[in-house]
């Protein structure tokens, strides 16, 4: 299974979001460890919006796995149930969302860590 499959499995609306999330919160991240210093941002500033975008990340991502339940639900009720087995695909199928949605938290925070404990004191 590639990673390109787990995209499109995931949902163009909220892959999508969550990329734009990542990058964003990837351009905070390098504003900060190049302390980029401007009217805007501040490396202080850089570093708290890529944790905050993060946290976003993962609150999307948890989003697109509850609406995804919930409209498997809705569809469940109208058949009137359906196989064990295709419950559980697709429940592993919602869970891609708040995965990757996770796996952006967590760069952001480790990040966060690396950058806090590498920086020298102004």
């Amino acid at each position: 299974m590639s990673i390109v499959e787990f995209y499109v499995w995931g949902g163009f609306e909220f892959m999508n979001t969550l990329s734009l999330v990542g990058i964003i919160m990837i351009v905070f991240m390098v504003f900060r460890i190049m302390k980029i210093n401007n009217k805007v941002f501040n490396p202080e500033k850089s570093l708290m919006l890529m944790k905050e975008t993060g946290t976003l990340a993962l609150v999307i991502g948890i989003l697109g796995q509850l609406i995804g339940l919930f409209s498997a639900m809705i569809a469940i009720e109208a058949a009137g149930g359906v196989p064990l087995a295709l419950l559980a695909g697709g429940i592993k199928v919602s869970m891609i969302t708040t995965i990757y949605g996770f796996i952006i938290f967590l760069i952001s925070r480790i990040a966060g860590i690396i950058i806090n404990a590498t920086a020298k004191p102004e």
